[in-house]
């Protein structure tokens, strides 16, 4: 029987490391993809090669590997063996951000994380906005002015601020806001709450539209706040 009478302090009796094989060998593959200065393009040592140097088996170095392959860090080409690649860095949330996998609680912090992201958008739509985007803004906005509830205005806003993103010419910020579109159900139930104050005291898309036509980055940011502002308003 184990004394349980140990003084506070006392490591003759510790938890096992909770750390398989193969997540050492995951741990000093990265350690040693960074070490080397690995980039894309660059060769990898082989399963036999990594397990004799690791001293494990090669059925854990592959395991291993296989975790870099999933991330999109590594692949196999013919003739070459494995390479450093490119990741996909959004290609896991992908697969996460579902609105059936995601509560209320995540719902909210991802539309805020939308709020943050929006008010940094100013000079990349103005470095980069040409004439059919404006036309595309204009279609929006002219939609929206006829909407007859409030999910079609939730609709417009969605196309509005999709179009921004569009605009930037970012892609990875462009994949991101698609990423985003489940904290859209909960900006539905927020706007019908939020009915009776979000048309007072904010910028509209038809003002955030006159701006991108002949007003300043600076203006924009400004006013892309005001228009935010109920939502801002409303955390805590």
């Amino acid at each position: 029987m184990i004394d349980k009478k140990n003084e506070p302090g006392d490591t003759s009796l510790q938890p096992l490391e909770k750390i398989s094989m193969t997540d050492r060998v995951e741990s000093r593959l990265g350690e040693y993809f960074k070490s080397q200065g690995l980039v894309p393009g660059d060769p990898i040592p082989k399963e036999l090669e990594i397990a004799e140097a690791l001293g494990v088996s090669r059925n854990v170095v592959r395991e291993a590997l296989s975790r870099f392959k999933m991330l999109g860090m590594i692949e196999t080409k013919k003739r070459r063996g494995m390479v450093m690649t490119q990741p996909d860095i959004l290609n896991s949330l992908e697969r996460v951000l579902d609105p059936y996998l995601l509560d209320s609680h995540a719902r909210k912090e991802i539309f805020e994380l939308r709020l943050v992201l929006e008010m940094g958008l100013s000079h990349l739509l103005f470095a980069r906005i040409r004439k059919e985007h404006i036309a595309e803004l204009e279609e929006i906005v002219q939609r929206e002015l006829n909407a007859k509830s409030v999910k079609e205005r939730v609709q417009c806003d969605i196309d509005f601020h999709a179009t921004l993103y569009k605009i930037a010419g970012n892609d990875i910020l462009r994949r991101f806001q698609k990423l985003l579109l489940p904290v859209f159900d909960y900006e539905l139930s927020y706007e019908l709450k939020l009915k009776d104050k979000v048309s007072q005291g904010k910028v509209t898309h038809q003002g955030l539209l006159r701006i991108l036509q002949t007003g300043t980055p600076q203006e924009f940011e400004s006013a892309m706040y005001e228009h935010l502002k109920p939502h801002f308003d409303t955390i805590s």
